[in-house]
């Protein structure tokens, strides 16, 4: 579960755009050094990897939520609703959904869990369905049974901490909590309960996309399935280097959120060494636009900010501005399908505000037909 508190108020290359410019320093030389199999320094913490594999399957929640946190307010609104929560990156990762309906009207929303192996912490990912936007992670961990997690954050214009609460956890009951404070942590107050048992053994597949969907949340249907994938990456943008590494793997996408969402996981090797990445896609059905963002597997992290765009005549275009070598500069992803069973997309960076773009990254894509993944 994770908390409402958003509730008031890729394209194809881009899974592995994520390695070059969200978690890693963009474009990076040499694959990243994997510690040594079986390598664990004396005093490192234990591994939480599989803290959270109680929460894989269908729940039953039933929500309590206080009304006006922070005002002294006492009034609770109770909710009623299903979490379905399914494994990602073999475990690595979750991907949870949620629908609940009550008093106040229906609510959706998404969370991404993401496990840091160099951290032995896990980052939380909320996405309220109204619009599609990854909200501020909070990070933390377990300890003896009980997971507690942060993050700080904007709450009616003051900043405030926040803390999540994983407790009384059996195989088929879990107890969740929010709470805030805004004295920097002295007292707290919770404004968020749910209690979750387990409805059935396994999650099932989201469901078909509503008829009569907004525009442009079909814009990514093309690339549900699974995709071979070929990659040429500039080894040194904005340099004036020619010298070009080649990288070939495969690319699954699957549907999520009732077809509002995409999953997606990459493997991909070259002289390079391995990239293993995830991309959330998310539908913003205000905007009209998607939010994409990224994280590998060495580092278990989302990487901000998303890159926001859509599609026009067949052609999606995403931006955003991100550090380079120390400078800010523009980034810019383009994907189109070219047939039914083939695609493309490119990175470019811009130093220059936008004049000029220097093409980085190039992904070739063919649709593997003989499928049994399920990605549709």
């Amino acid at each position: 579960m994770n908390p409402l508190r958003s509730m008031g108020t890729y394209l194809l290359l881009l899974c592995s755009l994520s390695y070059v410019s969200h978690s890693v320093p963009a474009f990076s030389q040499t694959a990243p050094v994997e510690p040594a199999a079986g390598a664990q320094p004396a005093g490192t913490k234990r591994d939480g990897q599989h803290d959270f594999d109680f929460n894989f399957g269908t729940w039953k929640t039933r929500i309590s939520r206080l009304q006006h946190p922070l005002t002294g307010s006492a009034t609770w609104i109770e909710m009623e609703g299903t979490v379905v929560v399914r494994k990602v990156w073999d475990g690595r990762a979750q991907l949870e959904e949620i629908e609940a309906d009550g008093s106040t009207g229906h609510f959706e929303g998404l969370t991404l869990f993401l496990y840091n192996p160099a951290s032995h912490q896990w980052s939380l990912n909320f996405a309220n369905g109204d619009d599609g936007t990854i909200s501020q992670p909070s990070i933390g961990e377990f300890r003896n049974g009980r997971g507690e997690f942060f993050d700080q954050e904007a709450f009616k214009g003051r900043t405030i901490l926040v803390r999540i609460v994983w407790s009384d956890i059996t195989a088929d009951s879990h107890r969740f909590e929010q709470a805030f404070s805004d004295d920097g942590g002295k007292t707290w107050e919770t404004n968020f309960i749910a209690m979750l048992t387990r409805k059935i053994q396994a999650a099932p597949e989201t469901s078909a996309p509503p008829s009569g969907a907004p525009d442009g949340q079909h814009d990514f249907d093309f690339n549900l399935g699974t995709w071979r994938e070929h990659s040429s990456r500039l080894q040194h943008p904005l340099t004036g280097s020619t010298a070009w590494i080649e990288m070939a793997g495969t690319s699954v996408f699957r549907k999520i959120w009732n077809g509002r969402g995409q999953i997606v996981e990459l493997e991909s090797d070259g002289s390079a060494g391995q990239l293993e990445l995830l991309s959330l896609r998310l539908y913003n059905p205000q905007a009209r636009q998607w939010n994409l963002s990224f994280a590998t597997r060495r580092v278990g992290v989302l990487g901000m900010p998303p890159t926001i765009g859509d599609s026009k005549n067949g052609r999606g275009e995403f931006y955003d501005q991100e550090l380079f070598d120390g400078r800010a500069i523009w980034v810019r992803f383009t994907v189109f399908p070219i047939t039914p069973d083939s695609a493309q997309s490119e990175q470019a960076f811009s130093g220059d505000g936008g004049k000029t773009w220097e093409t980085n990254w190039i992904n070739k894509y063919a649709r593997v037909k003989d499928e049994s993944n399920g990605a549709h």
